[in-house]
């Protein structure tokens, strides 16, 4: 009997989504990328993308060692083709898109490009709990 001891390790792929594609699933996919430790093949969209990532976002993110330079604000139809293995939207109401994706999940996080600065990294810091618990899973 052989074994092969060469086995591929399949990642699972996450698509965040809010309605901007600039602050909350920028984020998201900035933590995804940073921690996963390739668990994670991670993307974000917005269902109205606003064309820019939040400075905010990209300072507070800096602040935790994620560097979201790389990334940009973009909508569903820019992103590669799925399936996914999780869709997670944030909080985008009926803006939310309806795509193939093993599981669905709404994190109900406000929007803080509205909230003072400590405002802004608590749902910095959620959004971070989250994805970490998110990789734990798909690992």
């Amino acid at each position: 009997m052989r074994i092969n001891i060469y086995t591929r390790r399949v990642r699972k792929r996450a698509l965040f989504v809010c309605v901007e594609n600039s602050c909350r699933s920028q984020m998201a996919e900035g933590f995804a990328r940073a921690l996963g430790g390739g668990a994670l093949e991670a993307h974000s969209a917005g269902s109205r993308p606003s064309g820019a990532v939040n400075p905010r976002a990209a300072a507070f993110m800096k602040e935790k060692g994620v560097d979201l330079g790389l990334q940009r604000s973009k909508g569903l139809a820019e992103l590669p083709p799925g399936p996914w293995d999780y869709l997670v939207t944030m909080g985008c109401g009926d803006a939310c898109p309806s795509l193939p994706a093993q599981e669905r999940r709404d994190w109900a996080l406000p929007d803080p490009k509205g909230l003072d600065d400590a405002g802004f990294r608590a749902v910095r810091g959620e959004i971070e709990a989250r994805v970490r618990a998110l990789i734990a899973e798909a690992a």
